[in-house]
């Protein structure tokens, strides 16, 4: 493992699309494990030129929401990036958040009902060719045993590793043990020689999470119990500036990468050796944009 090198998850925001994909064909030159893009910023759209722009590299949601477009109208459209990417492209779905869901008028139900109706639907969509690897997200057990039960793998994000051979037990033994099935986890990374810097940053990418019930809920059982009950008072009284300095370094530390480039080989082949079957890097810098942030990471790895 100590040569493999993890995979990237990439955003192509406005403005930025196009060096995007010259990042994309360099982390392919380079042998990334794989390339696997957020919904923000039409990730979506993202993936169907990757599997135009690239040659050989993996590539997938992580992950694309399902109640934004029907089941029928996904399945002809990643059938679509299945065969022309020769079977490259691995389908995220999960249900996403709330909030966001709240801001674009969408209803949320119940998640684990609605996924698996997702991909029984998905499935039975007459005429839409093979259909790619279907990736579940996960954060808890029973979405972990739905992954288990209907899906070709799971992805986590800032999960946490100490949690992770609890969480993966939920897998069956041959699962664990198939290189086929995916076991990912998109896990913020900052690399900078300045540790404090770099732990700043993480921390203001993870407020936003700990805002959520349903990481809150996952951290608590992780073993951060304290932490999120912390965090929760601090949102009850409007409190919301004081959440990265809740943050424990114990926790960080868990759910992050961050330091300078030897702690973070050292981090990720720890994410290895968890269980993670594919560490995704999701980068941020302490000196400068997105593109700067994936130089960075990739630098660590040359």
């Amino acid at each position: 493992m100590a040569d493999k090198k993890p995979a990237l998850s990439l955003i192509a925001t406005p403005g930025r699309r196009k060096a995007m994909f010259e990042v994309a064909r360099e982390a392919e030159r380079r042998g990334y494990a794989g390339i696997y893009v957020p919904s923000p910023f039409a990730g979506f759209a993202f993936c169907q030129a990757l599997a135009h722009e690239t040659k050989t590299i993996p590539f997938g949601t992580a992950i694309a929401p399902i109640y934004t477009r029907t089941p029928e109208d996904y399945a002809q459209a990643v059938g679509f990036i299945h065969e022309v990417s020769g079977g490259r492209f691995r389908f995220g779905i999960g249900v996403a958040h709330e909030p966001s869901l709240e801001r674009m008028g969408i209803k949320p139900g119940k998640p684990l009902a609605d996924t698996r109706r997702f991909v029984e639907r998905l499935r039975a969509t007459p005429r839409a060719g093979d259909l790619p690897p279907i990736v579940l997200a996960t954060l808890r057990s029973k979405m972990l045993a739905l992954g288990s039960e209907i899906g070709d793998g799971i992805v986590f994000a800032n999960g946490a590793r100490s949690h992770m051979a609890k969480s993966l037990s939920g897998l069956t033994e041959a699962q664990r043990r198939d290189e086929n099935f995916f076991i990912g986890d998109m896990i913020p990374t900052c690399v900078s020689d300045d540790i404090e810097a770099a732990k700043a940053v993480n921390r203001k990418t993870l407020t936003g999470y700990l805002q959520l019930p349903n990481y809150r809920n996952y951290w608590k059982e992780a073993g951060y119990r304290e932490e999120m009950e912390a965090v929760e008072a601090a949102i009850a009284k409007g409190d919301t500036a004081s959440l990265p300095s809740l943050m424990s370094d114990r926790w960080l530390a868990d759910t992050t990468i961050f330091g300078p480039p030897a702690k973070v080989r050292e981090e990720v082949q720890a994410w290895y050796e968890a269980g993670i079957r594919t560490p995704i890097l999701v980068p941020s810098s302490a000196a400068g944009n997105a593109l700067k942030a994936v130089e960075e990471v990739m630098a660590v790895f040359d």
